[in-house]
């Protein structure tokens, strides 16, 4: 990547930071710019764009579970909206085309059905990276927009395939052999050890499931994908994930800046793209219909709703393959790019406010959600907790134990990571599956009992959203938290924590405390 490039990315980042907006609004415009002032992109830039997508995928596929995917509301949702959606851009199309509104006038049935599946799919690089920065990922609402996606992608596939009349080899079939080879793939892994080796074996697997898959003549992301779900259950699946996030996160920037290089717009062409960007509000209430329908809480429904808001850079895929066919004029190309990028601004403005809009609208959202909940949304209560402890990764899950030792069984846990919370509950420990901030879950639960809660998250945001809910639900017992950063700490005492433990330094503390523990131990021996 050139240094203009990184130049023009990092002061547009950082100024979108500065201004409380997210980096990648900032990425986009740089593209944008870098454009107009007639920079050529390399095929440099192209090939960090795809491997950040590549990754990105892998990464996803390390924290997916099929069983996910199988659930009714998952993929049921998705082809509802698919098709309905379809259906209903079509239909204005055609509307505008009889108006003469410029680009809609020369659009036909065909023309309107592509546009409609086009525009249906929802962004999976924006969304998965407002999900990473939010902590929002492995919660009830972000896994559900995750397993959309990826339904989404498996359509993509389908329509590249009928599309292009490229059938997938026969020897396509030979990759469900893939699922013999997953033991082998996690001795890798193992190999793999923790040092350099571990990213690298990431990069390995991901690029390798890419290149095989395109090799049989099926899409290369979803390779990558398949990879990364065979490697989900694997017990450095998130160390891995952890590994490869400075390189995913540098990778995607040049997939945002590639999106600027698409083309110039002429003023009719923006103002037709703002006319699309305006149907996100349409595509968010379908999306919050179709959910709530299928038995989803109002608040899940609403997170997933928003963050599926978007428009996605598939669009541009199929309307590149449509205007080679002749079947779209090539302005659609530059309407789509400029759609997409708005959307994008759009989903980024708006998501990071999502719980602060939830709990505005939270009465009116309420009407609209069903009474039987699903077996997945249903809460359940700890009876002798007096201490809880939200957040079970390491730390978590090490104060837990500390705790339990401690006070015996008047302990309890909880987890948003469903599959986490589970392999705990086997391991015999009181662990609670929901998510810390949600409001309506503290309505449901009962604080009476509950004396001390521990805060085991990294995200300051979230500690302080969960600090926020617990107070509002009427918790009035001391709150602690741990920290990475002293400015973070500060933050967090300010947002109603009690205690807050800088990670590093208490974990020095106590690492000389136990090793004092030593020399006692042998003076008294002698």
């Amino acid at each position: 990547m050139d240094f203009i490039w990184i130049l023009f990315a990092y002061v547009c980042g950082l100024g979108m930071r500065m201004a409380g907006m997210p980096p990648l609004i900032g990425f986009l415009l740089a593209g944008f710019v870098l454009h107009y002032l007639d920079f050529e992109p390399s095929e440099s830039l192209d090939t960090l764009a795809d491997l950040g997508i590549t990754l990105m995928l892998f990464t996803i596929g390390l924290k997916l579970h099929v069983k996910d995917l199988l659930r009714v509301e998952v993929w049921a949702s998705t082809l509802t909206h698919m098709g309905i959606w379809t259906i209903l851009f079509g239909g204005l199309a055609l509307l505008l085309a009889t108006m003469a509104v410029p680009y809609f006038s020369d659009i036909d049935l065909t023309t309107a059905a592509l546009l409609g599946f086009a525009f249906s799919f929802s962004s999976t690089v924006c969304i998965v990276k407002l999900l990473e920065e939010n902590g929002e990922l492995k919660t009830r609402h972000g896994q559900l927009a995750i397993g959309v996606l990826v339904m989404q992608d498996i359509a993509a596939v389908i329509f590249l395939v009928l599309a292009t009349g490229k059938i997938p080899s026969i020897w396509a079939l030979g990759l469900f052999g893939l699922i013999f080879v997953r033991p082998l793939l996690g001795k890798l892994l193992d190999r793999a050890g923790h040092g350099e080796m571990l990213p690298l074996s990431g990069f390995f697997l991901a690029l390798g499931g890419y290149e095989l898959f395109q090799l049989v003549g099926v899409k290369g992301d979803l390779g990558a994908l398949i990879v990364g779900v065979l490697l989900s259950s694997h017990g450095k699946a998130t160390e891995l994930t952890k590994s490869l996030l400075s390189f995913k996160d540098l990778f995607l920037i040049g997939f945002f800046l590639s999106i600027g290089f698409t083309a110039l717009p002429t003023w009719s062409m923006l103002a037709a793209a703002l006319l699309l960007a305006l149907l996100i509000g349409i595509k968010f209430l379908m999306f919050f219909a179709i959910f709530t329908g299928f038995k989803l809480r109002s608040r899940t429904a609403y997170l997933a709703g928003l963050a599926l808001s978007n428009f996605s850079e598939f669009g541009l895929i199929v309307a590149a393959l449509s205007a080679e066919s002749g079947w779209i004029s090539n302005e659609w190309l530059v309407i789509m790019a400029l759609a997409v990028s708005i959307s994008f601004i759009i989903t980024s403005a708006l998501y990071p406010r999502a719980h602060d809009l939830y709990a505005r609208y939270k009465g009116f959202l309420l009407r609209y959600q069903r009474s039987e909940r699903l077996t997945a949304d249903q809460i359940d209560q700890p009876c002798d907790a007096e201490i809880l402890v939200i957040g079970l990764g390491r730390v978590g899950k090490g104060a837990y134990k500390a705790l339990q030792n401690m006070v015996d069984n008047r302990v309890a846990g909880l987890d948003s990571d469903r599959l986490r919370a589970q392999q705990l509950q086997q391991m015999g420990m009181s662990v609670i599956i929901g998510d810390g901030e949600d409001a309506d879950f503290w309505e449901a639960f009962d604080t009476d009992r509950i004396r001390l809660i521990l805060l085991a998250l990294p995200a300051i945001d979230d500690v302080r959203n969960i600090s926020f809910q617990l107070r509002n639900a009427g918790y009035d017992g001391p709150i602690a938290a741990i920290a990475r950063y002293e400015d973070d700490r500060e933050q967090m005492l300010k947002s109603g924590v009690d205690k807050v433990f800088n990670f590093y330094r208490e974990a020095g503390t106590g690492f000389a405390e136990d090793s004092l523990l030593l020399i006692h131990k042998e003076q008294q021996t002698t």
